[in-house]
């Protein structure tokens, strides 16, 4: 048996799909560092790129076994590709994988369990569910809205990073170049296709454009997360300073707990600071705010407090360190929102202030 037979016949075991499923997402999570990186994000367009010119393809070629007549009139890159055919899913799932699990993987540092977890989830879901999807990755029209998706979640952070910016216009911007490139795949399957016919193509192209459209009414209900923004650290604190290059945190804790790095709860009618560390790309200026939310004992909605705004810059691997602060907090439920200048959460910081102060407990200093 030939090499290129035994090739073949390895590509064929039913193990295979799931293989190449957990071999790009295993790539990613070992691969990937920050959603900056310029590597990374070329990887990533790369991607993007193979897995459209495979949807064309498959629109153009299908999956078929080959038959020994259509070899007859192909030669050369035009017969590598009809032979290939078969093997246009497998391939089609490695990248969707990869893509998903990158996603997956810089989503996940933006998201929180608010809204903007909602759009993380749908990702965590079509990472899972891309390993079942082989038998079906000959259908166009999942095939195409798959591929809108994958464009929109690139571009959605993508471009802050490229334009240094982030707002209601640069993830508009995102959504008309996704549904650009999506339509563009789809022109070039039906483009010129005699065996395909232009009623087709709007069936194949509207479900895709009607995803991209609802994505966008997402991010204005607050349900994606505001990438490439996340939070890294944040606490409640009793003292903070600068020392040299480093923000000294002073806060109470019992002997035992050891695993505590912020004060929660914290006494009544005392100064209180909320420190918190926001990563943003290089070259990437914005402003965010700390929402101070007030829910008193025996009250289920948080009421607004306060919103102070904090203009960070980006670069730093730790994050964008600042800190906002209140005289003295009512006895109650306090949380400080990290929010975008649109609302959306990048992190959040809750503690109980309460008057009781029975807990033994000892001061203790962090540096970050």
């Amino acid at each position: 048996m030939s090499l290129v037979a035994k090739l073949q016949s390895l590509l064929a075991k039913p193990f295979m799909p799931p293989v190449f499923f957990l071999s790009g997402v295993t790539y990613d999570t070992l691969t990937l560092t920050r959603i900056d990186r310029l590597q990374d994000n070329l990887i990533l367009l790369l991607y993007l790129s193979l897995l459209g010119a495979l949807i064309v393809l498959t629109g153009r070629l299908g999956v078929e076994p080959v038959q020994t007549s259509e070899l007859e009139q192909p030669t050369g890159f035009v017969r590598l590709l009809v032979r290939a055919r078969p093997y246009y899913p497998m391939a089609m799932q490695f990248l969707l994988g990869g893509l998903f699990s990158a996603y997956a993987v810089f989503y996940s540092k933006s998201a929180t369990l608010t809204r903007t977890g909602i759009f993380f989830g749908v990702l965590v879901v079509l990472l899972v569910g891309n390993e079942f999807l082989h038998d079906r990755l000959s259908n166009l029209r999942l095939l195409v809205a798959l591929y809108a998706l994958a464009c929109f979640s690139f571009f959605t952070f993508f471009l802050p990073v490229m334009i240094g910016t982030m707002g209601t216009w640069v993830f508009l911007l995102g959504a008309i170049v996704s549904a650009v490139v999506t339509l563009r795949v789809v022109h070039l399957i039906y483009h010129r296709n005699p065996e395909r016919s232009q009623k087709e193509a709007l069936m194949v192209g509207a479900p895709a454009v009607a995803l991209i459209c609802l994505l966008v009414g997402f991010y204005f209900l607050n349900w994606i997360p505001p990438v490439p923004l996340s939070m890294k650290f944040g606490g409640m604190y009793r003292e903070v300073h600068k020392q040299n290059d480093h923000f000294v945190l002073s806060y109470d804790r019992a002997w035992y707990q050891v695993w505590i790095r912020s004060q929660n709860p914290f006494p009544a009618d005392e100064p209180i600071y909320c420190f918190t560390a926001v990563f943003a790309p290089v070259a990437l200026d914005t402003t965010v705010f700390h929402h101070w939310y007030f829910r008193a004992h025996g009250s289920k909605v948080f009421t607004h407090a306060d919103r102070i705004p904090i203009k960070i810059a980006g670069g730093r691997e730790g994050g964008y360190r600042a800190y906002t602060f209140k005289q003295r907090l009512d006895p109650g439920d306090w949380r400080v929102d990290v929010e975008t200048e649109e609302g959306h959460v990048i992190g959040r910081v809750s503690v109980l202030v309460d008057t009781r102060t029975d807990i033994p407990s000892r001061r203790r200093t962090i540096s970050y």
